[in-house]
Order: structure tokens, then sequence, then C-alpha cells
């Protein structure tokens, strides 16, 4: 540990502003002292007492409950002390410098300070305490984060679900099986004389199968996670006046861009999160594409194809009621060009035919583009094909329907998955090889070891865990 992990700290622990209740929160070692200056009186461990937080000079900052968790039976695994008193501002402030203050002040017997070097703690550094007070592992601490941000109810509930632990018990259970297939390679390597076929025998390639196998169904599980924590950024983009405004508008179930029949209306990009099943799709609505004169609506173009190229999923929206104008599918045939020039091949492009209530029934084309590729025919205004739509989006998002057991995951677990997965494919290689090399194939396990590790933080740099606990609040 360094040495700021040592120091006693205290934070407001609820969020900025006015509220009924706030909570100011300390952490550390040995709070007795700390606990007689702002109480004056002890604690019953883990029982809510009312009583007035005092001043220097005895009198009542607010009157509010104390509750007071010994170590190791608490949040950080330290000493916690929690003053739970109105939720103003300046009341906080002031509950936060006396605590300051008592830990500075000096001992009548001792002359030593009641709780020395006592500091205001860093973002995320509650949390932090907790993991390495092994309280709870790195998945479980990023799964505290996720669950204050969730953005949907089924984000929120993987959150709950990886907080409980059950990630890190598939980490874990992988992590054993690896250590026995280790094992196993380790022996035969240390006892050559032997002459005895350790691996086949034990089914070495068996169990590494099954390994592969039962890894596969957890990255399954932690894109799908993933995906609820991060969405998917979802660019609207076409010529002008094909409906790309009422489109957003008709998603988001809200009049939030301009529409009227002029061109060129939108000049900026108009953003809108909404949900399909739990999933947070980042709906943007951007610039028509043509060539201009206007300076501004250039920019504005130029801002929408920055937009595009950094889409995980682009609507290519096609205007029905003009299908059959030449210079309308001249124009539509430039943007497919542009579109293939600026986008790599992974990122989906579906063709969107709107005005569907323009057509009167007749038969819309394909799209001008790949005709492989997803298409829905729609009405902005009237709302029909809106629900085709949300289910391609899904599909493109690679979202599952009713998924199982799904659990919070961010993309730093899904790269260390992906990592295990291929270093256990070059064991599985040499595992199968004519006169397989052991010393790499017993590398490959230590390295998929070392890369599920670092998902629960018993392998991982001190540089990653300052990036992840500084995204935490203050106080958490």
């Amino acid at each position: 540990m360094l040495a700021r992990h040592h120091d006693p700290i205290v934070a407001i622990a609820t969020a900025p502003g006015r509220g009924a209740v706030g909570i100011v929160r300390v952490s550390g070692r040995g709070l007795d002292a700390l606990v007689m200056a702002l109480c004056g009186r002890v604690l019953k461990p883990r029982e809510a007492t009312y009583l007035p937080f005092r001043d220097a000079q005895g009198q009542a900052i607010d009157q509010g409950l104390a509750l007071y968790f010994p170590g190791p039976h608490s949040y950080t695994g330290e000493d916690v002390l929690e003053l739970q008193a109105h939720g103003g501002p300046v009341v906080l402030q002031l509950l936060l410098a006396r605590c300051l203050e008592a830990g500075a002040t000096a001992h009548p017997t001792t002359g030593q300070a009641s709780l020395p070097g006592l500091r205001v703690a860093q973002p995320g550094e509650f949390t932090e305490r907790a993991f390495l007070n092994d309280k709870i592992d790195l998945a479980q601490a990023e799964a505290i984060a996720d669950l204050i941000d969730a953005s949907t109810e089924a984000a929120a509930r993987s959150a709950s679900r990886s907080l409980t632990g059950a990630f890190s018990a598939e980490i874990h259970s992988l992590r054993d099986a690896l250590i026995h297939l280790r094992m196993l390679v380790e022996a035969t390597l240390d006892f050559p004389e032997e002459e005895i076929d350790f691996l086949r025998k034990a089914d070495a390639h068996g169990q590494l199968s099954k390994l592969q196998q039962t890894l596969a169904s957890v990255m399954q599980r932690a894109r799908q996670g993933a995906l609820l924590r991060e969405g998917i950024k979802v660019v609207i983009a076409g010529q002008p006046n094909a409906g790309k405004s009422s489109l957003l508008n008709a998603l988001a179930g809200a009049e939030l861009a301009i529409v009227t029949p002029i061109a060129g209306t939108t000049r900026d990009k108009v953003q809108q999160t909404i949900q399909i099943e739990g999933v947070p799709l980042h709906i943007i609505d951007t610039a028509g594409l043509r060539d201009s004169n206007d300076e501004v609506e250039r920019i504005g173009i130029a801002r929408a194809w920055d937009e595009i190229a950094g889409a995980d999923a682009v609507l290519f929206l096609h205007d029905l009621s003009r299908q059959n104008a030449m210079e309308y599918i001249a124009a539509d045939a430039d943007i497919e060009r542009a579109l293939a020039q600026k986008l790599p091949k992974t990122i989906p492009v579906i063709d969107v035919w709107n005005k569907l209530d323009c057509t009167a029934g007749v038969a819309a084309p394909s799209g001008p583009g790949d005709v492989s590729r997803p298409a829905v025919h729609l009405s902005a205004r009237t709302g029909q094909g809106l629900d085709g739509l949300r289910r391609i989006l899904l599909e493109v998002a690679g979202w599952q329907s009713a998924p199982e057991g799904i659990y919070i995951a961010r993309a730093r677990h899904v790269e260390a998955l992906q990592a295990v997965s291929a270093h256990l494919q070059e064991a599985a290689d040499q595992l199968q090889a004519q006169g397989p090399a052991l010393d790499l194939l017993a590398e490959e396990l230590r390295l998929a070891q070392n890369a599920l590790s670092a998902i629960t933080g018993e392998f991982s740099s001190d540089d990653l865990l300052g990036v992840i606990f500084s995204s935490f609040c203050i106080g958490k």
C-alpha cells in the first residue's frame, strides 16, 4: 500500500446541493477520540444514536444520527464514523471542518493530535480502502460506481448482481480450473524423468476444452453487461428534409429537434439517450448532408461527418416521397460512397426508408448500397414501422432478448476475457501439436491466469487502480 492509504480520511458522502439528509463519513484507525470530540460520548457499535454534533466550544452545530462501525466490520475495513445531519451545504461544510479540526487538536493529557493525518478523501477513496482491505474485489468496486451511474433498470439490476459477487464468482471458478490445469503442466515439466504422461492421463485436453467453453459463456454475458452499461452510439444521417429530426423525436417520444419543411434546419447535432429493452441507445440527429454555400451549415455538416465516423451504428435515412427524383437518387449515391470511404466495414449501416405514409402503399426500393444490410420502411410521423427499427437496432447492438444471469461489465473486462481466450487458444494449439513445447504451454496458461486476475484486482497495476477509483464520487 502507498503511504496515503494509511491516512484517516473524511468527506461529505452525499451529493452536492440541498437535501433532507446529508452524511459526513470518516474512515481510519482509532476514531475514539474523534467520536468523543464530536459526539461527547462513546457510541455503541452499529447502533444509531440521536445527539448534537458539537463544535470546539461545545456548542451544537446540528443534531442528527451518529453511527460507529469498528473495523474490520465496516464498509472500508477500518473504523468508520457516519454523521447524518440536515442536508444543507453550510451545515455539512461545518461538520467537515469540525472533523478536520478535532482530528488535529492535541489531546489534553498526551499532547498528541486526536487523529493525526486526517485529511479530505480523494474521489473513490472509501471504496478503494474497501478493496485494499479485502472487503470487495475490483470488479465489485466497479459495480458500485456502475450501480450509482445506471441509466436503466436492467443496468441497475445487473450492477447489483455484480456487486453481490456473481461476476467475481464466475472469474474465480475459471481461475481455479486454470490453476489446476497449470499444476498438471508444471508437474510434467518438473518430473520429466518419470516418463509419465500426466497430461494425457489427466485429460488435460478435455479440461482445456471445457475451460474454453465456460469462458465463451462468461464472455457472452460480459458483452451483454458491457452493452447495458455503455449502450451504443447511433447517428442518423441523410439528406436535408429526409425526416432525421422527426425520427429522433419519434424514437425519443418528445419534441427535441425542430422540424420544418425548410432544408438545413438542423445546424448542429441533437442528442438523446433512449432505452430499448433496458439497453441505452445514444441517438444523434445531425445536419443534412449536401453541398452548401452557407458557412454555418457547412460547419454543421462537417460535425455530422465527425459524429458518423465515431458511430457504433448509422441510420442512413432515405425519403420515399422523392425516390423517383434523379437528383435526389444521385445525392443519396454520393452519401453512400462517402459512408463506404469513412466508415470501417465493421460499423453497421441501416437503411431507413422514411415517409411511408406518403407512398400510398407503393413498393419501396431496398437501398442504394449493399442489399444484404438491414433495412426498414417506416413513417416517423405516424410511428408505423418504428418497432421494426427498434428490433434491428437491438440486433446490430448484439443484444439477446431476455438474457439470463447478466452482470454489469466494463470494456476492460471484455478485453481481459478476450486476452484470456487468445492465450487459451494458443495453449490448445500447443497441446495438440506433435511434441508440444510444454514450456510455451505453461507460459500461455500463466498469461491467461494473469489476465483473469486483472479483472478482480488480484493482479493489477497501481495506474489501473488510480484510473478506476478517480472516476468515483468524493465520499464513496
